[in-house]
């Protein structure tokens, strides 16, 4: 049966053109619910010089749903009580989530294990002695479906439940040669994505997709990882979200260990095996389940808990003021509201939007630093920001940031 009201109305508001995760929570902030956003937008697009702007049709979610149902998945938007916990509580968290599985396996302590697609063989030999122990302990262990470090953890966790992260829709399993182990992981654990059905991954998701292995997870792991690669990104991502990052040491001259040596230099906790792991975030959390090989056991989570702050520590996104109204109703902290903005200020928004795009490269740069340098308050920056980002001349990527699209 096709799901209407509010998660009907979030799903096409995702789904329409120019929104994305960020823009999605600003709306709501603004507005106050996903069907006066939907209702509000042509105005917002016609006032960033779109006249001809209408949000994804009903028509178009209600297939989505019906798809989605077709092969057994479930939707989830942000505000339901079963949207993991953790995952709800990062700037930009996905407004919704396909998953295939047994959701069961989110009550349990969450860790990303990942690393090199064209991991070695000791690269390979570690993350399955670490996946293992994990999930003998208790953890519930994330990582990406990816060739290499991903696909041995998925494995060595199959037996008690893994959750695999996917960069496109939940029926299209990237790589192909993982789809057997796809259909395995929906047995104990979880597949998730923020894609519709029927998306094929391309490049652009990757990045998006890490952000969420990071967000779902209390710390993440890296073995093996290139200085350009994507699980830096996800270490980076864990770092803005407040997660813990640890990484296994590898040999100065094996580029595929430069990053994890790196990380450790930053501060990452060094980890030699998965009681590292436990010892690392019990340290600083007394519920992290302490390993014990001789009695594995089970260990529940509590995931509506802060996660602790890591040794290499940036300052959290504030949580969007939407989510952060959704959990008070739950019965969470709120964060802190930021000011309501206002579409247009009164003064010259066509030069202030042109003063934005001169700070603007193709290279992303962090919101704060756009807004520290044109040396004015947010609440005023953030609806020449919106319409920049609705008529395609700005996109907001993972993190915060800021990249300008010049055709």
């Amino acid at each position: 049966m096709i799901q209407r009201g509010g998660t009907l109305a979030a799903l096409r508001l995702i789904r329409s053109r120019r929104v994305g995760p960020a823009t999605f929570h600003r709306l709501l902030a603004e507005h106050g619910s996903a069907e006066a956003a939907l209702a509000a937008l042509p105005g917002i697009a016609r006032a960033a010089g779109m006249q001809d702007y209408a949000p994804c049709p009903a028509s178009v979610a209600e297939a989505e749903i019906a798809a989605g149902q077709r092969l057994g998945a479930r939707l989830l938007t942000w505000d339901d009580p079963e949207y993991p916990a953790l995952l709800r509580e990062i700037a930009e968290a996905p407004p919704v989530l396909w998953l295939r599985g047994d959701m069961s396996v989110l009550d349990r302590l969450p860790v990303a294990v990942i690393g090199a697609r064209n991991a070695s063989s000791l690269g390979l030999r570690m993350a399955r002695g670490l996946a293992s122990g994990l999930s003998q302990a208790g953890a519930a262990v994330i990582a990406g479906l990816a060739r290499g470090i991903d696909t041995i953890a998925h494995e060595a966790a199959l037996h008690r439940g893994t959750i695999a992260v996917m960069a496109g829709g939940i029926d299209k399993i990237y790589p192909g040669e993982n789809t057997a182990l796809a259909e395995a992981i929906c047995k104990t654990g979880l597949l998730i994505t923020e894609q519709p059905p029927g998306i094929e991954p391309v490049a652009r998701h990757f990045p998006a997709r890490n952000r969420i292995i990071s967000g779902l997870a209390r710390a993440v792991v890296v073995i093996e990882a290139a200085h350009r690669s994507g699980s830096l990104i996800t270490a980076r991502c864990a770092l803005d979200q407040g997660r813990e990052v640890m990484a296994v040491p590898g040999h100065p001259m094996d580029a595929r260990a430069a990053g994890c040596n790196t990380l450790i230099r930053d501060g990452a906790l060094l980890v030699r095996n998965s009681a590292d792991v436990l010892a690392g975030l019990q340290t600083n959390d007394r519920r992290a389940p302490a390993q014990n090989p001789a009695e594995p056991a089970e260990h529940s989570f509590t995931p509506a808990t802060p996660a602790p702050a890591p040794v290499m520590t940036r300052a959290r996104a504030l949580q969007p003021a939407a989510v952060a109204e959704r959990l008070a109703s739950l019965g969470h902290r709120p964060h802190n509201k930021p000011a309501p903005y206002r579409l247009r200020d009164a003064g010259g928004p066509v030069d202030l939007e042109a003063r934005i795009l001169a700070r603007l490269g193709p290279s992303p740069t962090e919101e704060n630093m756009l807004i520290r340098d044109l040396g004015m308050p947010a609440a005023a920056l953030a609806p020449a920001i919106l319409a920049l980002e609705l008529s395609g001349r700005v996109q907001r990527m993972p993190g915060g940031r800021l990249a300008r699209c010049d055709a």
